[in-house]
């Protein structure tokens, strides 16, 4: 059997990085290399000639052993996270009018904000979602749900309505523990 020279290449760079270097001239290296892999096993080996980003990203993933933890030992702070909904609305839409395009941005920053100011609270095991309404005050009603399936227990949510002269905004948060 043959071996294409890239697979020479690869061989010999695997068994440097090994440390393992014989003595042999190179064709009885290989063929001893070659015996020794195939004489009672038949393995597939795959090569990459560049690593990607996901397998540097997969190398430096932490796995965590199991806590058996059922209930958080923090719960989630819905007075705090009332006010930072509160001052954070306030401070962007105070003196804003409403426009739709503005609107419709004003809602990705709020809600980023939002998030990136609840998360800095450092409460453990809740996954966040952020949801941010605007829309026009003009003499009319909205109804705004939602529906969650959740442990009442543990998992929570905060949300606040700001209005000024020209416009609405529902902010709020959802905090579901992850266990």
């Amino acid at each position: 059997m043959m071996m294409s020279d890239i697979a020479k290449d690869r061989m010999a760079h695997s068994v440097k990085k090994r440390g393992s270097m014989s003595s042999l001239s190179g064709r009885e290296f290989w063929q001893k290399e070659l015996h020794r892999c195939t004489k009672n096993s038949m393995s597939t080996v795959s090569y990459m000639d560049e690593p990607s980003q996901r397998d540097d990203a997969s190398r430096l993933t932490v796995q965590m052993e199991n806590t058996y933890q059922l209930g958080p030992t923090k719960h989630f702070p819905v007075v705090i996270v009332n006010r930072i909904l509160k001052d954070v609305l306030t401070k962007y839409l105070q003196e804003e009018q409403y426009e739709p395009e503005l609107c419709r941005q004003m809602t990705k920053t709020i809600s980023e904000v939002i998030k990136a100011q609840v998360k800095d609270l450092m409460i453990p095991r809740y996954k966040l979602i952020v949801i941010v309404h605007i829309g026009q005050l003009n003499s009319q009603n909205i109804f705004i749900g939602s529906r969650c399936l959740w442990d009442p227990k543990s998992d929570t949510f905060s949300s606040y309505v700001f209005r000024n002269s020209s416009l609405f905004a529902l902010a709020s948060v959802y905090a579901v523990y992850f266990e």
